[in-house]
């Protein structure tokens, strides 16, 4: 289970990542840091960039690092290691890093200042910090489109997700800043979402990360209208392409002052 949704994953936000790959600019000696790294896709081409260098990655999912640990070994990664750990409190080496990265791994924090605080001590003086994050939800049609559609009969169709916890620029600036971080810019990057090759597929990875089991069971005909609508949605979103939704995130640049 978990190789398959860390294989949907990587899929889903493949567009993003070639805007993120760029954005990282990694040096041939970099020590790399990957907060929340998941399966590690970001860790290892970051790892390979930075040849004379290293890449840490830190997960609280055992199951996502497991997965990670065997792709990088199996790609012949030696300077490549993770650990288990939330990066709000986790034991990092002091002032190590030259650059912090992070794809979609910032926005869960309970308390963010304290978190990019605990991350800025282990990074260098002037080491750069550079994470992709969700801008509002309004702004990400997977998040709204796919809601909607789950919504049981008398269920609210918005609710709050700690998805989008950094997407105002000027709450995530204030952050940033009281968290000891200089010279924040963000990059506005506009790329669908791919959930499936083919309807079948998308509604099987959507059924399989957003729908309840008890949603799911029975024949109720409320089950039934909400499986109906996904399936409705997903038809819509078609394209030679595969299944795509509209969606937008920033990139958040930053020094470590």
């Amino acid at each position: 289970m978990a190789l398959d949704r860390a294989a949907f994953y990587d899929a889903e936000l493949q567009r993003y990542q070639q805007h993120f790959r760029a954005a990282l600019n990694v040096g041939l000696q970099d020590r790399i840091l990957d907060i929340g790294c998941g399966a590690g896709k970001s860790t290892r081409e970051a790892a390979r960039a930075a040849a004379e260098g290293s890449a840490f990655g830190v997960d609280v999912s055992e199951d996502m690092l497991d997965v990670a640990r065997r792709r990088s070994a199996e790609a012949g990664l030696r300077n490549i290691s993770f650990d288990l750990g939330d990066a709000q409190v986790h034991d990092f080496p002091a002032a190590h890093f030259d650059l912090c990265i992070s794809r979609f791994g910032t926005m869960f924090f309970a308390d963010p200042v304290a978190a990019f605080a605990n991350i800025g001590r282990a990074m260098r003086r002037g080491a750069r910090l550079v994470m992709m994050v969700w801008q509002d939800r309004e702004r990400n049609e997977w998040a709204v489109a796919i809601q909607q559609a789950l919504a049981l009969a008398g269920e609210p169709s918005t609710t709050a997700s700690p998805a989008f916890s950094l997407a105002d620029r000027a709450v995530t600036s204030r952050i940033l800043s009281a968290a000891g971080f200089a010279a924040i810019d963000f990059a506005d990057i506009h790329e669908p979402v791919f959930y499936g090759p083919n309807v079948d597929a998308a509604y099987e990875a959507v059924a399989g990360l957003f729908l309840s089991k008890d949603k799911l069971a029975g024949t109720s005909p409320a089950a039934d209208e909400v499986h109906q609508r996904l399936r409705t949605l997903l038809k819509a979103r078609f394209t030679v392409d595969g299944v795509l939704f509209d969606s937008r995130a920033w990139i958040v640049t930053a020094h470590r002052a």
